[in-house]
C-alpha cells in the first residue's frame, strides 16, 4: 500500500514531546560537574599533602571512584594541576576587569584590587597560583603561566602609575611598589588557614590598608583617610596585631624562584 508522500512531513511536532537535545545537555552538565569535583578534590589534596606526595589514587579514593575513571576527565596529573591554576587565574582576570571598569582614582583601584586579590589568596584555587612549582608543568603551560604573571604585575603597576598621575598616590617607583604589594599578597596563600581569628575578607581588608598606606599622597601633612572596614569588625579589632605581624612577615619574605605566583 502506497502512503501519501507528505504524510510524515505534514505531521506537526507535539508540544509535549521532549527535546532530543535535553539528554545531551544533561549529560554534558553532569560531566562538567564531575570534572569540577575532580578539580576541587585534587587541589585540596595537593595543598594538604603537596603536589608530589598526592597521587591520582588518593584523588580517586576521596571521590569514591576508580583511578581509571579519572582519565575520563583528565589525561594526567600535571593537566589537573594546570587546570587548578587556570581556574585561579580566571578569578584574578575577573578581579582586574571589574576593578578597571569600576572607576575611581588610582588609589581606589589599587586598594580594590588588593582586597580582591588578597581574598582570593585565602581560597584553594587562589593558593594554587602561588603554592605549586612552575617546573611541574609542561613547557607550553609554563609559558601561559609566565604571561599571566606579567599581566597581573602590569595591572598593579598601572593603578599605581595612574594614582601618581591623579595625585592620589605619592611619587614612587611603580615597579618596586607593585612587587612589594603583590609579593606580600602572594604570601597569604602560604600561611592563611580558614577557621583562624580573622576571616579571609578581614585579612584582605587589613592588607589593603597596610600595603598601600605608605604610598598614599598626603595633604596638609596628613595621610588620606583609610577606607572603612566592612564586616567582621569586632573580630578584626581583636586580632589586629595578628594581621600586622603577618603583614610585616609577608613584606620581608622573598619570592621563591620558579614558583607560581
Amino acid at each position: 500500500m502506497r502512503h501519501a508522500p507528505h504524510a510524515m512531513d505534514a505531521r506537526a511536532p507535539s508540544s509535549n514531546s521532549p527535546s532530543p537535545w535535553l539528554p545531551f545537555e544533561s549529560r554534558r552538565r553532569a560531566r562538567d560537574e564531575k570534572r569540577e569535583a575532580v578539580l576541587r578534590t585534587a587541589v585540596a589534596l595537593f595543598l594538604e599533602q603537596g603536589y608530589h606526595r598526592a597521587t591520582l589514587n588518593d584523588v580517586a579514593k576521596r571521590l569514591h571512584i576508580t583511578k581509571p575513571a579519572l582519565y575520563n576527565y583528565f589525561r594526567s596529573k600535571d593537566e589537573i594541576l594546570f587546570e587548578c591554576w587556570s581556574l585561579g587565574n580566571e578569578l584574578v582576570d575577573d578581579c582586574i576587569a571589574e576593578t578597571s571598569a569600576g572607576g575611581g582614582s588610582g588609589l581606589d583601584k589599587l586598594r580594590k584590587l588588593t582586597v580582591r586579590y588578597a581574598e582570593l589568596m585565602t581560597t584553594d584555587y587562589g593558593k594554587s597560583l602561588v603554592r605549586f612549582d612552575l617546573r611541574d608543568l609542561n613547557e607550553d603551560n609554563r609559558k601561559i603561566v609566565q604571561t599571566a604573571k606579567r599581566r597581573i604585575d602590569r595591572a598593579f603597576r598601572s593603578y599605581i602609575a595612574e594614582g601618581i598621575d591623579d595625585g592620589s598616590i605619592r611619587s614612587c617607583d611603580p615597579k618596586l611598589s607593585a612587587f612589594a604589594i603583590a609579593g606580600s599578597l602572594n604570601w597569604i596563600g602560604h600561611w592563611f588557614q580558614p577557621g583562624g581569628p580573622m576571616t579571609g575578607k578581614a585579612v584582605a581588608e587589613e592588607f589593603a590598608i597596610r600595603l598601600t598606606e605608605g604610598i598614599v599622597a598626603t595633604t596638609t601633612g596628613k595621610k588620606a583617610d583609610k577606607p572603612p572596614r566592612t564586616g567582621n569588625a569586632a573580630r578584626e579589632d581583636r586580632s589586629e596585631h595578628h594581621a600586622r605581624t603577618a603583614a610585616r612577615a609577608a613584606g620581608q619574605s622573598k619570592r621563591t624562584r620558579g614558583r607560581l605566583r
